[in-house]
């Protein structure tokens, strides 16, 4: 076996052994505990794409959607709360080396939780519209504002917030900063809702007048924006496959169902009708899989064509997974709603999965936009 094969294979053996059986839990309020992000760590989930220099395991984003797809199949919140710890240790090695010094022991071991601030209460699909300001003062900066809906928010010591920097209003304003989010000035809040939050950690923090040295500008205003853009593609083909990856261990788990649960007589899977729902399911996964191999390869070979494909496979992927899901859980009749099967886990969290990295519409429009470009009026 190669490397990736073999580093996959335990992270099957982790997901199955370790991560299930805790998962079960989570669904009741209990939040994942502190050994299983070490856990992680000693499968270097957190530094997946990281160089073996720099202390990761140096594997392409292709290996990267597959270790999210691995740990989705159990649990989607998980596998979110892993993964961007994992982009922030990442972005540091790549924008600030010295900093990177400092969290990237943490980080790595699974100490200590990152996430990547840009929605707010009035700025989600509209970057553009976020208003925490950082102001440059002669001994570094200043920042104020409040971020929300934010994964690992809860229990994350280090942030990279967007905001705009100095009197700017518009994207090319907004810069990248690294936030210690224990630093004097942070308070943190949680962002509970009907759909459970626990493994994914999400929650929100308000900046008041928080001060930051000079290095802790990553990104500066004028790259921050081109950076959003770029790695959001990759998060939606990443996403993409954790909903694909939901959806086939939902199906193999209802299959398995119905070969031992008998009604008139017969296993459920005797009856045409039963499994005819089976099959209709396994059938669009086949299609939505397939265009999010094509969006994984696009972001690994920087294919031009990665934007509209990530695009599209998010779409597919959320789309197919919210019509089928619940299609699976009623296959199982009452036996779904346990815990121990995931179906109803699965069922909540392609809820977040349509609203993480762009939500559909917007990406429908992106889509159209880039295959049939708004024509402009021309002046006389």
């Amino acid at each position: 076996m190669t490397a990736r094969a073999d580093h996959l294979a335990a992270v099957h053996r982790f997901a199955r052994t370790r991560l299930a059986p805790a998962a079960e839990d989570w669904v009741q309020g209990d939040a994942p505990a502190p050994d299983l992000f070490r856990a992680a760590a000693d499968l270097g989930l957190f530094g997946i794409e990281l160089p073996v220099a720099a202390g990761g395991l140096g594997f392409d984003f292709a290996h990267k959607a597959a270790v999210c797809a691995t740990l989705a199949a159990v649990d989607f919140g998980f596998a979110m709360s892993v993964i961007n710890t994992q982009n922030a240790a990442l972005r540091l090695h790549l924008s600030a080396p010295d900093l990177a010094a400092h969290y990237l022991p943490g980080l790595l071991s699974g100490q200590t939780a990152a996430c990547t601030a840009l929605t707010e209460p009035g700025a989600g699909t509209d970057v553009a519209a976020l208003q925490t300001r950082a102001t440059q003062m002669p001994d570094g900066w200043v920042i104020s504002g409040q971020k929300d809906w934010i994964i690992n928010a809860r229990h994350a010591g280090l942030s990279i917030v967007f905001a705009k920097c100095g009197t700017g209003d518009d994207a090319a304003a907004i810069g990248a900063f690294a936030v210690d989010l224990t630093a004097p000035g942070v308070t943190r809040h949680g962002a509970d809702t009907g759909f459970d939050q626990t493994s994914l950690g999400t929650g929100g923090f308000t900046l008041d007048a928080v001060k930051l040295p000079p290095e802790a500008l990553i990104l500066p205003a004028g790259t921050a924006f081109l950076s959003i853009l770029t790695e959001i593609n990759g998060a939606r083909s990443y996403v993409a496959a954790m909903c694909c990856a939901m959806l086939n261990a939902s199906i193999a788990r209802v299959a398995t169902y119905g070969q031992t649960r008998h009604s008139f007589g017969k296993p459920l899977m005797d009856h045409q009708a039963w499994r005819l729902t089976l099959a209709q399911a396994q059938t669009d996964l086949a299609a939505t899989q397939t265009l999010t191999d094509r969006a994984v390869a696009a972001i690994t070979g920087d294919d031009p064509k990665a934007q509209i494909l990530a695009a599209q496979a998010k779409v597919h992927a959320v789309q197919t997974a919210q019509r089928h899901l619940p299609a699976l859980l009623h296959a199982m009749g009452a036996e779904g709603l346990r815990p121990a099967h995931g179906l109803t886990r699965h069922l909540a969290a392609v809820q977040s999965a349509a609203l993480t990295d762009g939500a559909i519409a917007p990406l429908l429009e992106r889509v159209a936009r880039l295959s049939w470009p708004v024509s402009r009026p021309t002046k006389d």
